[in-house]
């Protein structure tokens, strides 16, 4: 099959396209001669677009469409996270149905529920928020809402989400690269000692879900993807970050506080319009210190999905890798 992918030069669009690119023909949006590299080494070939200005003629007899691509922050105004995220899906869910795919396969997140509550054991029945006041969240949810609206199964358009939640592993460029820098800069800290319940999702599961999606994944549905383990903050991070041989201290900010001044500095940058990223947002003050807990059963009964990697062997290839 012909495959378009979106984010192919990041974490996770980069990891499907190796992996699809073993039995399909595989495009990827590219934005630069940069990305064009990355894209050619990963064994796909570059169509040169972007969100803003994709055409049905970059989708030219591909059959699926798998949209990874997002602005996740960790800083940047609503229009910014809004223009990308919901109007850049809209606009290429239009231009796949003028091109006749046939599946579009959305890349959403657990966020895209998050309006800063617990989420406990939550499966699809779970309601997209309606009013969160985090950018990336809102924008997830709306921009899955229109996946769903766009799905069309009367003129052949399947069109559904994928849901990963704390996605880590090799290739990784924020999560862990940002944990080691902030342990080597004497930064980390615990919120609320760690103690807060997460599930995560291994990369090669996720590309394992995706390939059983273009087979399996119906239109109009969503469908939560993990480890299917659970662990606490501090167990896991600890784990993890034990990889890179870095040992955390035992410091911790209590979460309402960390939550306080995480909304006035978002008030404080975009008060003064400041560019940088800031050092927390209220979305990662938030997320860090509620519990998130998923089950994957839909995911079992309609994918045929398991996990490949577990948590010990994804944290064994990350040592490994380390060493090497």
């Amino acid at each position: 099959m012909k495959i378009f992918v979106t984010g192919a030069s990041g974490f996770v669009g980069g990891a499907i396209v190796s992996a699809l690119g073993l039995n399909h023909e595989v495009f990827a949006m590219s934005r630069s001669k940069e990305s064009d590299d990355k894209i050619l080494a990963l064994g796909a070939s570059p169509v040169h677009c972007d969100l803003e200005i994709v055409k049905k003629e970059h989708l030219r007899d591909c059959d699926i469409v798998i949209h990874c691509a997002a602005h996740i922050g960790p800083g940047g105004p609503r229009e910014y996270y809004w223009a990308t995220n919901v109007m850049g899906t809209d606009r290429l869910l239009h231009v796949a149905k003028r091109a006749s795919v046939k599946k579009f396969i959305h890349i959403g997140t657990e966020a895209g529920c998050f309006y800063g509550q617990h989420m406990h054991e939550i499966d699809e029945s779970y309601p997209l928020s309606s009013k969160s006041p985090f950018y990336y969240s809102e924008s997830k949810a709306e921009a899955e809402r229109r996946v769903m609206a766009a799905n069309d199964p009367d003129n052949g358009f399947d069109a559904f989400s994928i849901r990963p939640r704390f996605i880590w592993g090799h290739g990784d460029q924020t999560i862990l690269p940002g944990l080691v820098d902030a342990v080597d800069n004497n930064m980390f800290r615990w919120i609320d000692h760690g103690r807060y319940l997460t599930s995560t999702t291994h990369i090669d599961n996720l590309v394992h879900a995706v390939t059983l999606a273009i087979e399996n994944g119906k239109g109009g549905e969503a469908y939560f993807i993990t480890d299917d383990e659970k662990s606490s903050f501090n167990n896991f991070l600890t784990r993890l970050l034990a990889t890179q041989g870095r040992d955390v201290s035992n410091k911790s900010v209590p979460g309402w506080l960390l939550r306080f001044i995480a909304r006035r500095i978002q008030n404080i940058w975009e008060l003064f319009k400041i560019s940088s990223n800031p050092p927390i947002t209220p979305f990662e003050a938030s997320l860090m210190s509620r519990n998130c807990t998923i089950s994957i059963d839909k995911a079992r009964r309609e994918l045929g999905y398991q996990p490949v990697v577990s948590v010990d062997k994804g944290l064994s290839l990350l040592e490994n890798a380390s060493s090497a």
